[in-house]
């Protein structure tokens, strides 16, 4: 008999991370044999990313509770109150907790294991003792958030689960003094498996960011140093990505008259990011806080060249000599160095290009499946 297994989730319908992974796992999953559900903590909305035809989706609307539409209302309301977020999010988890402990409750027995995509999630269901024995905590955030209450209080409970599996080494020592904890990197889509290394001079001379335009993703640092790095004529910089930074960021290409050097391209499907990517040379990462940073090894898949700041957690367990440089959080001028020694130097850079797509493969879908298969 196929061995049933739950995931559980917020939403899938926005680009995120999270959304992308859980997509991504469940159908290689559900195509090794075994049977797939996913919980949704949302109404029924169209999918943004694929998800297997042979997987079950289930739906609760945790926006439905009185308190989280409560929470919804005062956020509205009192927007401009400080702290009112927290408040927000506090009145919102609780209802979550309501809508997805009635659920789970009546559901759980159908499962051999639940998988936890979040870790206010994992928390909720750490509670239920019974459920919380055959349940996997799926750590995608740096174990730092949440603060205080959870780091102090309420990651304790994580020892009642039945192991967790984090994306960064630092976060798998956190979690090591809890519980079970396993190492498994982010799965790339299916669609990076299938390229082959593209040499120099079938690409354009193109420098890459993908992401989503906030201020963890610090987009608008990396077209500073963009404009102050020394380059032959021709090089551009392309953003993609889309978010509450994108007016910010264009409005320094505009005063700065960088708008036919600095491509602002906004969102695009999971299939177009790869087209545009295996066209550039080389991609940099300004980003202040990453979990894992699946980007950049689907830019290493797209045999670019990487430059990264070395921020917590993720970029440090990809980056190394053969892929490119890790640079100082903040340090403009040497990123900006290794930026332009890459632009000038061809030979390096074809020579590093060939080495970060050599690297890609140790971070092929079959070594990460039969590592989740293993567990599971």
């Amino acid at each position: 008999m196929k061995k049933k297994i739950l995931f559980v989730y917020y939403q899938n319908i926005k680009i995120g991370g999270v959304a992308k992974v859980l997509a991504n796992l469940t159908s290689e999953l559900a195509d090794e044999g075994y049977d797939i559900e996913i919980l949704f903590l949302m109404a029924p909305r169209p999918d943004f990313y694929k998800i297997n035809p042979k997987i079950k989706k289930h739906y609760i609307n945790s926006f439905a509770d009185k308190y989280s539409k409560f929470a919804t209302h005062i956020n509205k309301k009192y927007s401009s109150f400080p702290k009112i977020y927290t408040i927000y999010s506090y009145l919102y988890d609780w209802g979550s907790y309501r809508v997805l402990r009635e659920w789970i409750r009546e559901n759980h027995h159908r499962y051999e294991t639940i998988v936890t995509c979040w870790y206010k999630l994992s928390t909720m269901l750490s509670f239920e003792k019974e459920i919380s024995q055959k349940t996997i905590a799926w750590e995608h955030s740096s174990f730092r958030i949440g603060g205080v209450v959870y780091d102090k209080m309420l990651r304790r409970n994580y020892k009642k689960l039945k192991a967790v599996v984090s994306i960064n080494k630092p976060s798998v020592k956190y979690y090591e003094r809890f519980n079970k904890t396993f190492f498994i990197s982010n799965l790339s889509d299916g669609i990076y498996e299938k390229l082959e290394f593209t040499p120099p001079e079938k690409k354009e001379n193109l420098i890459s960011f993908a992401g989503r335009l906030d201020k963890t993703k610090n987009a608008i640092e990396l077209v500073q140093i963009f404009h102050k790095t020394p380059k032959p004529p021709g090089w551009k910089l392309q953003i993609i990505g889309d978010g509450p930074e994108k007016e910010n960021i264009a409005e320094y290409i505009k005063s700065n008259q960088l708008e036919d050097q600095v491509l602002l391209l906004g969102g695009k499907a999971p299939e177009e990011v790869a087209e545009l990517l295996q066209k550039s040379k080389i991609f940099i990462f300004t980003s202040l806080s990453e979990a894992f940073g699946l980007v950049l090894v689907e830019a290493m898949f797209c045999s670019n060249a990487i430059i990264s700041y070395d921020c917590e957690f993720g970029p440090a367990d990809i980056i190394n000599e053969k892929n490119g440089f890790l640079i100082p959080l903040h340090d403009r001028k040497m990123f900006a160095e290794k930026l332009g020694h890459l632009i000038h130097d061809p030979e390096l850079l074809n020579n590093l290009m060939k080495s970060s797509f050599e690297e890609s493969k140790k971070w092929r879908k079959e070594k990460i499946v039969q590592q989740w298969k293993e567990l599971l």
